[in-house]
């Protein structure tokens, strides 16, 4: 049946399933069916050229459409993936990276290595040396889960 199908619209099936999977492209954008697409419309290009031809069979087709595909999709991803996407706001959904270097007062003293602060609206677990209550401390590094501290001087 697909043989079938293929053999009636000859070079422009190629043509047409490349058109529909830039349309979804367009309608889910996702950068990965553009690429799909443009194999199609490759094999759709080489189809014209090539129709006659006894070994350009519909096997051969699905063949190379899948082959270029893959080969058009991981040079695809490599050109797109590889641009510098620099953001106004760099640690957004960072928020332990955009602490460091913060000072803070200590809401709990640090005794046996462990403590809290307060910063914004959150209370956060530190670790540092044994200090007071009231110590000014600034926030040196931050490991996923908690906040390493040292006193100012």
């Amino acid at each position: 049946m697909i043989a079938e199908i293929v053999g009636d619209l000859g070079p422009w099936s190629w043509w047409i399933l490349g058109f529909i999977l830039l349309g979804a492209e367009l309608a889910a954008p996702g950068v990965f069916l553009i690429w799909i697409g443009l194999a199609a419309l490759t094999i759709g290009a080489a189809s014209i050229a090539l129709w006659d031809s006894p070994y350009w069979g519909w096997h051969v087709q699905f063949i190379l459409f899948a082959a270029l595909s893959v080969i058009i999709t991981l040079i695809g991803r490599r050109l797109y993936g590889s641009q510098d996407r620099n953001s106004d706001q760099p640690l957004l959904n960072r928020r332990g990276e955009s602490l460091v270097g913060r000072t803070a007062t200590l809401s709990e003293p640090i005794r046996e290595g462990r403590g809290r602060i307060r910063l914004d609206d959150t209370w956060w677990s530190v670790t540092g040396p044994d200090l007071p209550v009231g110590m000014r401390v600034r926030v040196a590094e931050w490991t996923g889960s908690e906040l390493i501290v040292e006193p100012v001087a």
